[in-house]
Formats: structure tokens, sequence, C-alpha cells
């Protein structure tokens, strides 16, 4: 078998809504749940997702999101510093999947791409249907 050169670790971030199921398994979860602004308070954000521009503005504007951002960076380099490092999951959560979550994914994400990491985003709930705090579907 030929060799393909040294293995480069991927960083796998899965971004997903604890009202849907549990969260995945992961080296480090990232609960956004009570401390950032929620869009889905606002009912004309109610509705989008990550993929609109207003709810990306008002989960980055959020006090203290940046500062979570570079300090969960650093915390993925820690992890793939490690002797046995092969790789790591990270998964960010948030109410039901559709907002803070897959924001925070998307910028942690372009973020790690930019420092020359290599990453795998996944949004798990992004698509699923908007949820009422009592995890029932919303109309």
């Amino acid at each position: 078998m030929a060799d393909t050169g040294p293995h480069v670790a991927t960083v796998e971030i899965i971004s997903f809504g604890y009202l849907h199921a549990a969260p995945p398994p992961a080296h480090l979860t990232i609960d956004l749940r009570a401390h950032f602004r929620d869009p889905h308070i606002s009912p004309e954000l109610r509705h989008m997702t990550a993929h609109d521009e207003p709810v990306r503005t008002t989960v980055l504007t959020t006090p203290g999101i940046e500062q979570l951002l570079k300090a969960t960076a650093a915390a993925v380099v820690a992890l793939l510093s490690g002797p046995s490092a092969d790789g790591a999951t990270i998964a960010s959560g948030c109410a039901g999947g559709r907002h803070r979550a897959p924001v925070f994914a998307q910028y942690l994400a372009n973020r790690l791409r930019n420092s020359g990491i290599r990453v795998a985003l996944t949004h798990r709930d992004l698509d699923k249907p908007v949820m009422t705090r009592d995890g029932e579907p919303s109309r």
C-alpha cells in the first residue's frame, strides 16, 4: 500500500437543537441556550434560519459571542495538539437548532478553516420544524 503522507486530523462540527434529540457525542459541547440572544423570540425571525442574514446578524452581535468563538477555536487547537489527537468533534446546541447553534457552528468552521484546519460541518436540526419551548412544533 502506498504512503499517502501524514494523516491530517479533521474537526467535525455539529450544530443541533436540544428540543429535537439528545446532543450528539462530542469532545466539546457548547450550550448556547442560556447565555446568548435567541432570535426565536422575535416573531419576524422565528421562522428564519441561520441561512438568513437577519438571524446571523442577531446572533453575531450578541455580547460575548465573539469571545466564545475565539475561545472555542483555541480549545480545538489544544485538542488537536494532544499526543493522540486524531481529530475532534465539537457540538454547538441551542433550543431548536435553527438559529444560534448553526450560526455559531458556521463561524467556528470558517475561523478554523482560515487557520488551515480541515473541518466537516453538519447542521443536524437546521431544516426541522420550529419548536416551542415545550418541545412541540410551532404553528
